[in-house]
């Protein structure tokens, strides 16, 4: 299977970063240094060439460099789907009156409308300690999760789900009034009911696609085990049944119905807004939440690989995999086995990690890269 891959990644002002380059091959990319040294800044970089945050959630201005002017710029040249091409996003220095600059996006030195368009030659796929407590933690984070999983397949998923998020507000604001415009409220709940539907049918197909390729490597002898997720939101759920003109009819009608409950509660009570993803831990048949830590850490790690491998299928490409400390809390069998199965999707695979000892069992595999306050060092 081919893959996706950066050849050269360059920072300007990024975070801890001046200025950095570095030339890789399709080999797995390893970064290795002691803690705040900016190894998570370097993926993190690459993160922002997908829609969205970047794998921090941070806002343009807190990742300018610290003492720059404000701007900041993240190029990669990518071997991909269509060729070597040149991706480049960032935002240039505030103007008089302005908190940040407008952010940018460019292929092969060319405007883009927004980092939608970087789909067609690079999909990212990451995993982060942050997602460690995802199984236990709110709904909320989970859902995050679950919508990033869909983004990797469909780049316009985060549009369409911040554009409810905005029906939404829209809606809850009509409804502080003590006499609101049932004309307005129409028209709102008519938008919001459209665009729930669309997050939640994507939502719904992409979950079937995943929840398939868990099922397919259900007996393999694996270090990773098996699990089984499903969504507990009514939309998703109908919508596997049942045509999306009907259930969007029928969210208008539980809209127009609860708009004094929504009222006293300040917001909307019901929709996909509120979704959840449920996650077994298969060998126990037990909640993923009340699994151990190392367990929980496995299921996340088997999530993103089917996840990877799903993609790599639906696209003819492995998207790009970014793994910040994933091996730390691993033993060292585990280790073993992911960097075989890493190997098996064929994924050009970037990590980090702050014991070069934990990359021993991929050293002659991977390129390895030294990473100190601002400077990245190639070890060949």
């Amino acid at each position: 299977m081919p893959a996706a891959s950066i050849r050269r990644l360059s920072l300007t002002n990024f975070r801890s970063y001046r200025a950095a380059s570095l030339v890789v091959s399709e080999q797995p990319v390893v970064l290795v240094g002691p803690n705040g040294a900016g190894k998570t800044n370097l993926i993190e970089a690459i993160s922002f060439l997908t829609p969205g945050r970047g794998l921090r959630r941070a806002t343009l201005d807190e990742v300018a460099f610290a003492e720059g002017d404000g701007s900041w710029a993240v190029s990669a040249e990518i071997e991909g789907a269509l060729g070597l091409t040149m991706l480049g996003t960032g935002i240039e220095a505030p103007q008089a009156g302005e908190t940040t600059g407008g952010r940018r996006y460019r292929i092969d030195r060319e405007p883009a409308g927004s980092a939608a368009d970087f789909a067609d030659h690079l999909r990212i796929v990451w995993l982060t300690p942050a997602m460690d407590g995802l199984f236990g933690g709110p709904a909320a984070e989970r859902r995050r999760f679950l919508d990033r999983l869909v983004l990797a397949v469909d780049a316009r998923h985060s549009s369409r789900v911040s554009a409810l998020e905005r029906s939404l507000r829209s809606r809850n604001r009509l409804l502080e009034s003590p006499n609101p415009d049932p004309h307005w409220l129409d028209a709102v709940e008519h938008e919001t009911a459209e665009l729930a539907v669309a997050v939640a049918a994507l939502r719904s197909e992409t979950m079937t696609r995943l929840q398939t390729a868990l099922a397919a490597g259900r007996g393999a002898a694996t270090a990773f085990p098996f699990a089984e997720i499903k969504l507990n939101g009514w939309m998703e759920n109908a919508l596997l049944a049942e045509p999306a003109s009907e259930i969007e009819q029928r969210y208008r009608d539980v809209l127009r119905n609860s708009r004094s409950r929504d009222a006293a509660a300040g917001r909307t009570l019901d929709g996909p807004h509120l979704t959840d993803l449920e996650v077994t831990y298969g060998p126990k048949g037990i909640p993923a939440a009340d699994a151990s830590t190392g367990e929980q850490k496995a299921i996340l790690i088997r999530l993103v690989l089917a996840h990877t491998a799903l993609i790599a299928d639906m696209t003819g490409y492995a998207p790009l995999l970014l793994l910040d400390e994933v091996s730390a809390h691993l033993d060292p069998a585990r280790r073993r086995a992911l960097y075989d199965a890493l190997a098996e999707l064929g994924a050009q695979v970037w990590m980090t990690g702050a014991d070069p000892q934990a990359f021993d069992d991929i050293a002659d595999r991977a390129q390895i890269f030294d990473v100190t306050q601002g400077q990245v060092t190639s070890r060949r």
